[in-house]
């Protein structure tokens, strides 16, 4: 049994790089990982997120968080619709492929259909949410973005991809509780 003391833990609100010890402390948080798609008129896009959320049940949302230096985000604005690929383990390699700014190549070998709202569903996707963009919130180096949702659905049994201390991991479903 661990024991707990009266003394507070290390705080960070004093350090000089407050981003770094954010990424440090927030690295304990584990998230998903989704692949977020459109398709343009000059052809699909995509990108990595970790920050996928429902939001609401009535009405149906979902928010993404993109970083406003992204290249990729003004495309799918411009697009008015997404679709949000929810990863699973063994598509580590799509989180890569789509999280780098090479943007010319993410689709190159890569399976998909059209969604309801035209935006490329992902091969071996464990879920799809495809959304109208609603709203959109600038927060800081980020947008907030509330996605309406149209259509979802489940695509393939697995465990979901996901992302703890800057790295890509998986989740041992055995010991899972709930559901």
């Amino acid at each position: 049994m661990t024991t707990l003391t009266n003394e507070h833990p290390t705080r960070v609100a004093d350090t000089v790089d407050m981003a770094q010890a954010m990424r440090n402390v927030l690295g304990n948080f584990c998230t998903g990982v989704a692949v977020i798609t459109a398709n343009t008129p000059d052809g699909p896009v995509g990108m990595t997120v970790q920050s996928l959320v429902s939001i609401s049940l009535d009405p149906p949302l979902v928010l993404f968080s993109p970083q406003k230096t992204s290249t990729t985000w003004p495309q799918i604005q411009r697009a008015g619709s997404f679709c949000a690929n929810i990863l699973p383990t063994d598509h580590q390699d799509l989180g890569m492929r789509f999280a780098r700014s090479s943007a010319g190549t993410r689709f190159d070998g890569v399976g998909w259909q059209s969604g309801m709202t035209g935006a490329p569903v992902l091969d071996g996707a464990l879920a799809f949410i495809e959304c109208h963009i609603d709203q959109v919130h600038e927060a800081g180096d980020h947008y907030m973005v509330l996605g309406r949702v149209q259509d979802l659905g489940e695509v393939t049994a697995g465990e979901p991809l996901l992302f703890f201390k800057g790295g890509f991991g998986s989740f041992n479903g055995a010991n899972r509780t709930g559901k």
